[in-house]
């Protein structure tokens, strides 16, 4: 396996996310300076500069013409991708932890933490075709009681929200009346990653519980559950392969008490349908705080606690591997 070790933050990464044709991948941090870098070689373009604390989240339009990211400063700003120019910012009360656009990219949603007396809230704004015709008005105001939500994403054909909670909990939200549709409570930490599979039909998701799970979309059904012995920050499902991959590790006050030889900072891989770890990819030097499958499902990205993003792209024989009961007329593989 061939590694790519990006080396351009200086504290701790907090996402990692491909663009729609996966020739771009943009990071965020604990720097505030999200970084866009060539996915192939690592090289990297250039920065986003503007905000002044954590990065929390990242998401890009699936033109890659437009970027909207997350801040600890009580903003979520819109970037035009290619030129690196903020074209608009929300201001808010609080710090927002999660953003992510609609499909079709007219609509995108950032979510404001519970603090200061300031309840956690979702905030569904308009995105313009023309950024000198952006306002700050919003279609919706979602005020989420009980837990803070952690994460965030929409579900299929923007008809709701679906958000991952501090308590371990995961809600539906409806998009037209802003009410809680269905809330299930199968992890018991909290969550800290949500990726839904290619179609939407399911999405996975990882927690301080020292698990990740698989949820039927429309259910909220738990599919599968694998387990580790440490905290999962996140996890990603191959778009090609029935595979997944976990990262996770001590907390940051624990690192420095192990080695990186203790095997416990490495990407581990899963089999999706039968539970089994299939194998690890070492190489980061304290937790893997967020991954991401490149959208051909060939290569992977790693962001870690050690500030450092590694792209991964898998060898020959990780394509021709498979169990007993496979068959690979099943799977969708690419063209080399």
């Amino acid at each position: 396996m061939r590694p790519i070790l990006l080396r351009g933050h200086i504290r701790s990464l907090t996402r990692v996310k491909y663009n729609s044709d996966g020739d771009l991948l943009f990071t965020v941090s604990k720097d505030s300076k999200p970084s866009v870098w060539y996915s192939n070689n690592g090289e990297r373009l250039g920065t986003y500069n503007g905000h002044n604390g954590t990065v929390w989240d990242i998401d890009i339009t699936y033109n890659s013409r437009f970027l909207l990211t997350g801040s600890a400063d009580n903003t979520a700003r819109l970037w035009e991708v290619e030129t690196g120019r903020c074209v608009f910012t929300w201001e808010t009360r609080t710090a927002v932890r999660a953003v992510a656009f609609a499909l079709g990219d007219e609509m995108a949603l950032f979510i404001t933490d519970a603090t200061m007396g300031q309840p956690c809230t979702i905030h569904i704004v308009p995105i313009e075709a023309d950024p000198e015709d952006q306002t700050d008005e919003f279609i919706r105001q979602i005020v989420i009681t009980g837990s803070k939500a952690t994460v965030a994403a929409w579900g299929n054909l923007n008809k709701c929200i679906y958000t991952g909670h501090e308590d371990g909990s995961i809600s539906i939200w409806s998009i037209d009346s802003g009410s809680r549709l269905k809330s299930v409570k199968n992890h018991a930490g909290a969550i800290t990653d949500m990726q839904f599979s290619k179609d939407k039909s399911m999405f996975i998701t990882s927690s301080k519980d020292n698990s990740a799970q698989i949820f039927d979309a429309k259910t909220l059904k738990v599919l599968k559950r694998y387990q580790t012995e440490r905290p999962v920050n996140s996890a990603c499902m191959s778009p090609i392969r029935p595979h997944i991959i976990l990262g996770g590790g001590q907390d940051a006050m624990s690192v420095t008490t192990t080695t990186a030889k203790g095997n416990k900072f490495e990407a581990r891989f899963f089999h999706q349908v039968f539970e089994d770890e299939i194998g690890r990819v070492g190489g980061h030097f304290g937790p893997i705080n967020t991954l991401a499958f490149h959208p051909s499902g060939r290569s992977f990205a790693s962001g870690g606690e050690d500030g450092f993003v590694r792209i991964h792209h898998l060898d020959p024989d990780y394509f021709t591997f498979k169990y007993g009961e496979e068959t690979f007329d099943d799977l969708n593989l690419p063209a080399k």
